[in-house]
């Protein structure tokens, strides 16, 4: 478990500098496309011919299948915190490359973005063991889950049709509100399918089950409405605020949602109430053997 986590530890550190890197990239294309179109902040394209664009998006997508397959090794409460060091990467390049000067009040924001992810990665409990895709299935349709997933929606499509419109332009929370609550459900998502793929090159072919099919339809519209409002939000404000904030927010609600689907809280309290319990126990059973040879 140690060995296994260790190796998502590091494909998740790498995928942060991709991450971060990619910010920046992107960044530089939605600026050349503005010159020649309308801005991505009002629903314009033209970044889709902008070849810096997609060196950015390049960069991101190898990224996110360093990401992708760190989720297979190690519990999503583990790997999605280290997306920290993707915002010390895109904080520095967008200072020396974009002109954006990081002000004290982001450098500590930053700051206590890394203290926190540690403090999590430090404590984080193991994920309960999973050997097939059904398995995942009747943990994604627990009450819980559905509860939070239409919730998660509900919000979404209120960001989505009643807030953007209004406040996008001007209000950083809206984009990156949307990205970050489609993100959550991303991530279930692709932790499913990794699983799915890790259990697949192990002999039990989990493709022939249609929930396979239907976390990759999840994951794959999620992750394009994802795309399109980080572009949004990239275009709009700076880099050195669009990163920590969306990584805040999106790591909060990633564990959130890995919390209910995995019963995460309730498994490691189960465990310390039971350790608890335990060393009581046999605390007082000490006690009593004292007493009898006392006696």
């Amino acid at each position: 478990m140690i060995s296994t986590n260790l190796t998502g530890l590091v494909l998740a550190m790498i995928s942060s500098a991709f991450v971060g890197s990619s910010f920046i990239i992107k960044k530089k294309g939605l600026q050349l496309a503005r010159v020649n179109g309308p801005p991505a902040s009002v629903g314009g394209y033209g970044y889709l011919l902008q070849p810096l664009w997609w060196v950015g998006m390049v960069t991101m997508i190898v990224g996110e299948i360093a990401n992708f397959v760190a989720y297979i090794y190690a519990p999503a409460v583990l790997v999605t915190p280290l997306g920290a060091l993707s915002i010390i990467v895109s904080a520095v390049l967008a200072h020396f490359l974009l002109k954006e000067k990081l002000l004290k009040m982001g450098m500590l924001g930053c700051l206590l973005c890394i203290i926190g992810s540690i403090i999590i990665v430090l404590h984080a409990p193991e994920e309960m063991s999973l050997s097939s895709v059904q398995q995942i299935w009747k943990l994604a349709i627990q009450p819980a889950f559905l509860s939070y997933t239409a919730s998660a929606i509900a919000v979404t499509l209120f960001l989505v049709l009643y807030c953007a419109p209004r406040f996008g332009q001007t209000n950083i929370l809206v984009y990156i509100g949307i990205c970050s609550i489609i993100g959550s459900l991303t991530v279930m998502s692709v932790k499913a399918i990794g699983i799915a793929i890790k259990l697949t090159f192990e002999g039990a072919n989990q493709f022939f089950y249609f929930q396979t099919w239907v976390f990759t339809m999840v994951a794959i519209t999620c992750v394009i409405a994802q795309l399109n409002y980080l572009n949004m939000a990239l275009d709009n404000f700076n880099t050195a605020v669009v990163s920590p904030i969306y990584y805040a927010l999106f790591t909060a609600f990633t564990i959130l949602a890995s919390a209910i689907m995995f019963k995460i809280c309730i498994h490691h309290c189960l465990q310390e109430y039971h350790g608890i319990s335990k060393a009581t126990m046999n605390h007082g059973n000490r006690r009593r053997k004292m007493c009898h040879r006392l006696i």
